[in-house]
């Protein structure tokens, strides 16, 4: 089954999300996304998710700061992408601002087949929080932050659309990113506990159901040093419905992308064109 693009009939995907239980080791956190995506290739994945701060969590994250195009992630990753003929969206990483060395950013990377740099986006909304029963904490004050929305039409497996972690509780983001024509909505993750028990799930079935795209989620899970991660990475259809989840644990989750069936759930609840654009509007600004 598929459903037609451009005159071009466009296949149904296996999509591998990756959960990781990421620390501050990087090579033996580079080694464990290795393995898991080569459990995904073998188990029919096309396109290969992974979650927030993929290489590194620790203390020391500035020092470990990377240039996506040439940094030791990125080759691994291209390498990986190159062997498994597979599209890789990076999660995150951090990477060196050289207009600000002590403020990185925290950067998504998304990977061809042929293991070329296809897509960046850099986080746009810093975790500024001050949680009654958990962590205050304030990203702003260890990250620069992007000032782009992303969205890149692959052709081959869909229209995706960007965003990290905190990104998920702006809906005009990813209002504005279906608008764009975005198919598939990655929120690759390092999610609080105490927040993630009643928000994760909640927000990411309504950013599926107002923008009748695909979401997916890969998280970090474990204990981390400012906080535990809530897990549960997701992938959710345009109708709402989950249809993959991760134990409390690391490993791959796999899901299908129907992009007829998509284009079927848009077609029967109209949100984007039913959208009163004569009485209100959301547009990108000019920068």
């Amino acid at each position: 089954m598929g459903e037609s693009k451009g005159g071009v009939m466009r296949k149904n995907i296996t999509i591998g999300v990756i959960q990781l239980d990421t620390q501050n080791d990087k090579a033996k956190n580079l080694e464990a996304i290795a393995g898991f995506i080569g459990e995904a290739k073998e188990k029919g994945a096309s396109l290969v998710a992974l979650p927030e701060m993929a290489n590194f969590i620790g203390r020391g994250f500035r020092d470990e700061a990377e240039e996506l195009a040439t940094g030791v992630t990125f080759k691994h990753l291209s390498a990986l992408a190159k062997k498994h003929q597979l599209w890789i969206h990076g999660g995150s990483i951090y990477e060196i601002n050289p207009k600000d060395p002590a403020k990185p950013f925290n950067s998504t990377m998304l990977i061809n087949p042929d293991g070329a740099l296809v897509s960046v986006y850099r986080k746009i909304h810093p975790f500024d929080v001050e949680l009654k029963e958990g962590p205050s904490y304030r990203e702003s004050d260890q990250i620069s932050v992007g000032n782009e929305i992303v969205t890149v039409d692959t052709g081959a497996v869909g229209h995706l659309g960007f965003s990290i972690c905190y990104d998920l509780r702006f809906g005009e983001l990813f209002r504005l990113m279906a608008l764009q024509g975005a198919e598939i909505l990655f929120v690759p993750a390092n999610f609080v506990l105490n927040t993630g028990k009643d928000h994760w799930e909640a927000l990411l079935r309504a950013r599926a159901i107002e923008n009748g795209c695909y979401v997916v989620a890969p998280a970090q899970c474990g204990v981390k040093p400012a906080f535990t991660a809530y897990g549960k990475s997701l992938v959710v259809d345009p109708w709402g419905n989950v249809i993959a989840k991760a134990p409390d644990k690391p490993g791959v989750i796999l899901a299908e992308i129907d992009f007829a069936y998509l284009e079927s759930v848009r077609n029967q609840v109209m949100t984007l064109p039913n959208r009163r654009d004569d009485l209100y509007e959301l547009a990108l600004k000019k920068r």
